[in-house]
């Protein structure tokens, strides 16, 4: 088959997509980033072309784009992609606003191109497996759900990848990086959140990840959700202590999870069907297989799902029918960390989850640009914290110079 040509907007997380292209039937063509010397080091790394203006970038012969870009810059950029005429993938979150998810929904639509989220965590093996199993019916009707993404680090660790004040990583609400948990639960049941509560975990300074880091944000969320289907989950993530990447589903005859200890990847299945003439319970824990490709899976990173990504991102382009990772599934887990963070400030008040299929919801939301981002504060805009506008401590903006500068950052 003839490869797809794709062009990567960001050379940082961009570079996952470059070396895992090929083994997807596609080819790297270009890549755009405001970053000289990364720009160049990738350019001259695979011979491609490079582009520092976006616009120009989009004149470039190619198929398709993949956005790995900043967290809360994608929506714009993917719509302008469109478009142009490219299929689009992006990565998390699709949107940062209401108002986006209304004008990313009305460009897919308008311009019949393929749109996926580059989430990741549903490709997993554990994540891959749990599908197939409810599918097949194994655990019944789908009745709760847990979704983790634990992820904490040192502030050196976070200073190095969050370079300069307002870096996203820097002040994004806890709520907000929450489709590595959400995603995996929606994918393994078919089922979209409708409700949402948010609960923050508030900034710890007795913690030295947060005591010598410039981040104005909190520690963590838990996020609690009904489904379409009456179900409810539960998902967790941010910087606690305790790293792990989790997901855990009950149904009505059963439940199964990936193993907390040992082996992540491996399952554990319990059956329970209690009935008036069934007591019998199975459990068995195994290492589910890959549904194929298995060489280059193990060859990627994030557990494989950055191989899978780009296979059903293919493969989408080249049937010509959306991926499941659409733009609606896109939308429907990426505002469930704005909304949760409005529950949040409410004391965890449930809010109702619009759906951005009915051009109707999405007219109600056009203009709505409710945002904790610093470049966009205006009157009734949130800060990033649930504590407020929090002033890092002089010994914390000295020790985040030191660290980046040895990254050759001189700026504020």
């Amino acid at each position: 088959m003839k490869a797809i040509r794709i062009g990567v907007f960001g050379a940082g997380r961009g570079s996952a997509f470059a070396e895992n292209a090929q083994a997807a039937g596609m080819e790297l063509v270009a890549v755009c980033d405001c970053n000289e010397d990364r720009l160049r080091h990738l350019g001259e790394h695979y011979g491609i072309a490079t582009y520092a203006d976006f616009d120009r970038f989009l004149e470039h012969d190619m198929d398709a784009i993949v956005l790995a870009n900043f967290f809360h810059q994608h929506a714009p950029f993917a719509v302008k992609a469109l478009d142009a005429g490219f299929h689009v993938m992006s990565e998390c979150a699709a949107c940062h606003t209401l108002g986006e998810a209304a004008a990313l929904a009305r460009a897919v639509e308008r311009n019949n191109k393929i749109y996926m989220l580059a989430e990741n965590y549903p490709y997993m093996r554990f994540n891959q497996e749990m599908r197939r199993l409810y599918q097949e019916g194994t655990i019944g009707k789908f009745l709760y759900g847990e979704g983790e993404y634990v992820h904490p680090g040192s502030a050196r660790m976070w200073l190095s990848i969050s370079v300069g004040k307002d870096h996203w990583r820097n002040w994004i609400p806890a709520t907000y990086y929450c489709t590595h948990s959400i995603a995996p639960v929606m994918y393994i049941t078919d089922t979209r959140p409708v409700t949402v509560n948010g609960f923050i975990v508030p900034r710890d300074l007795s913690d030295d990840s947060y005591a010598y880091h410039v981040s104005r944000n909190d520690t963590a969320a838990m996020i609690v959700l009904r489904m379409d289907n009456g179900a409810v989950v539960k998902s967790l993530h941010g910087s606690l202590r305790g790293h792990g990447n989790y997901v855990r589903i009950h149904g009505n005859k059963g439940q199964m999870e990936n193993c907390r200890i040992v082996d992540g990847d491996q399952i554990r299945l319990r059956i329970e069907p209690f009935g008036k003439d069934c007591e019998k319970t199975e459990e068995k824990v195994y290492l589910p297989d890959w549904p194929g490709h298995a060489a280059a899976v193990e060859a990627a990173g994030h557990g494989g799902g950055d191989f899978w990504t780009n296979y059903h991102f293919a493969n989408a382009i080249r049937t010509g029918e959306q991926p499941y990772l659409n733009v609606y599934r896109a939308i429907d887990m990426s505002i469930c960390g704005i909304l949760a963070y409005k529950s949040s400030l409410q004391q965890g008040a449930p809010i109702d989850i619009p759906d951005f299929r009915d051009e109707a919801v999405r007219v109600k939301y056009e203009n709505d640009n409710w945002s904790p981002d610093p470049e966009r504060r205006g009157p009734g805009q949130p800060y990033p914290s649930v504590l407020g506008d929090l002033t890092p401590t002089p010994e914390a903006v000295d020790y985040a110079h030191e660290v980046w500068a040895e990254q050759g950052y001189t700026g504020e």
